[in-house]
């Protein structure tokens, strides 16, 4: 060995060194925001699954279907309402404090929240407080649960490689459909093994809670994975003079005007379209169409939905490298006519062909599932790239969440369209819209494919 090459050694096994640590650094982050995006959804649709069986417990007894259905989904909807909130608050934190900071301070939230959940006392031992505290807890849950991906999934966007981005986004969002199907699957061994057979069978006096519990432990395990494992993001660092946050002026007042402005309203336009559009598949979809359309209960139900799951964990995945390949912005010019027709077409043909076989009703349903949720594999990495450094963890926060509002009462502008049309149709005339309306989204905006995290950004 010459003494040129044995001189350079030591400099090439550093910068291998500290590719690799910044390569593990990277890893870690991809996996703390997928876990993310996993335990908020686990949480989320836990009352929807889990607790849905044994809502009466937390209700006075003789009330009608019309009272115990609203009482029910408030317990969903405040959560949802708790989102923006909690996106706000933690934003900024993870805007001025840290992304790591604000992931471990949210997550260690609801995994407090969730547990008492899990140890609430129903209506016989504390009356209608029980239902209040119920409400009360989940919007907590959903402001803690808003802050969780506020902080994780900018973090991990910030760590991935530009050509990569588009993957670690549909990646991280198909930690969605994974918690979906393991709550189905741990719901079904919790009958299995207590069964539910009226109020004092062993499900409805203790094995609803058994899931409350695992989402708790699942919180605080990844709280743990954050502390341990997950290093604060090297672009944040960078932009905030290593990690030194300056205190002038606060993330929100950037954000609402001149530039943040407009990109923010830009946001929030395609988002309510999307919203409106993933609503109707992830909300509407399973109870509305599924049990009081098509009258599907039981087995069927479950393997519909488990068959629809399980594939939207890959086509998550397949729409962030799509959108990557092709641009965000073109991907969204493009998906969205498509839900537009073909999505409310399928929905048309699900709606007035109640009597159709089992295999080409999951094919319709899954098939209808992939084109209406496909933009979310790429939306989680578009918004990231939408706002600079300073200001993005609370415009991805805002923007994600805030978004959601006018969409969650979908039941309502289903109601108002009734008087025009049968209301079993007006599912399909919120698609059409709801896809149109977040083309327009799109379009107003920049392709964001090439912008670089660096300074200035």
């Amino acid at each position: 060995m010459t003494s040129t090459s044995a001189a350079a050694l030591p400099g090439r096994e550093a910068r291998a060194a500290l590719a690799d640590d910044h390569g593990e650094k990277r890893r870690s982050a991809i996996r703390g925001a997928f876990f993310s995006e996993y335990i908020d959804m686990f949480d989320i649709y836990l009352p929807v699954v889990a607790l849905a069986p044994v809502m009466f417990l937390f209700q006075p007894k003789g009330l009608s279907p019309q009272v115990e259905t609203v009482l029910a989904s408030l317990v969903f909807i405040t959560t949802l309402l708790g989102r923006p909130v909690g996106a706000l608050i933690f934003g900024i934190v993870a805007d001025k404090v840290g992304r790591r900071a604000a992931s471990i301070y949210s997550v260690a939230g609801f995994g407090v929240i969730t547990l008492l959940i899990g140890l609430l006392p129903t209506y016989e031992t504390l009356g209608l407080a029980s239902y209040l505290l119920l409400v009360l807890l989940r919007f907590l849950d959903g402001v803690f649960l808003g802050g969780g991906y506020t902080g994780a999934i900018p973090l991990a966007i910030e760590y991935s490689q530009k050509e990569r981005r588009g993957f670690v986004g549909g990646l991280i969002l198909a930690g969605f459909p994974a918690a979906y199907v393991s709550i189905n699957l741990i719901t079904m061994l919790m009958f299995t093994l207590f069964p539910l057979a009226g109020p004092g069978s062993p499900y409805t006096v203790w094995g609803w809670r058994i899931p409350f519990l695992v989402g708790a432990a699942l919180a605080g395990l990844l709280a743990l994975y954050y502390i341990r494992k997950v290093s604060e993001s090297e672009v944040w660092k960078t932009k905030t003079r290593d990690g030194t946050a300056q205190a002038e002026t606060l993330p929100l007042s950037s954000l609402l005007s001149g530039k943040g402005g407009r990109d923010l309203l830009q946001v929030l336009l395609l988002m309510t379209g999307f919203w409106t559009t993933q609503n109707l598949v992830t909300i509407y979809m399973p109870t509305g169409l599924l049990v009081k359309t098509l009258h599907l209960s039981g087995i069927a139900l479950t393997a519909t939905l488990m068959i629809c799951y399980t594939v939207l964990f890959f086509s998550y995945i397949g729409a962030g490298l799509l959108g990557q390949a092709i641009g965000r912005r073109r991907f969204f010019a493009i998906i969205g006519p498509v839900i537009a027709t073909a999505g409310a077409g399928i929905l048309y043909v699900l709606t007035v062909t109640p009597d159709l076989a089992f295999g080409p009703r999951a094919l319709l349903v899954t098939l209808l599932a992939v084109i209406v949720t496909s933009p979310w594999g790429v939306i989680v990495t578009y918004i990231n790239e939408r706002f600079a450094t300073d200001v993005r963890a609370t415009g991805f926060g805002i923007g994600f969440s805030l978004s959601v509002v006018i969409p969650s009462f979908y039941a309502f502008y289903m109601d108002w369209l009734s008087a025009l049309m049968p209301l079993a149709l007006t599912p399909v005339v919120l698609m059409m819209i709801g896809g149109l309306v977040g083309m327009v989204g799109a379009l107003i905006g920049p392709e964001t494919r090439d912008v670089d995290f660096g300074p200035g950004h």
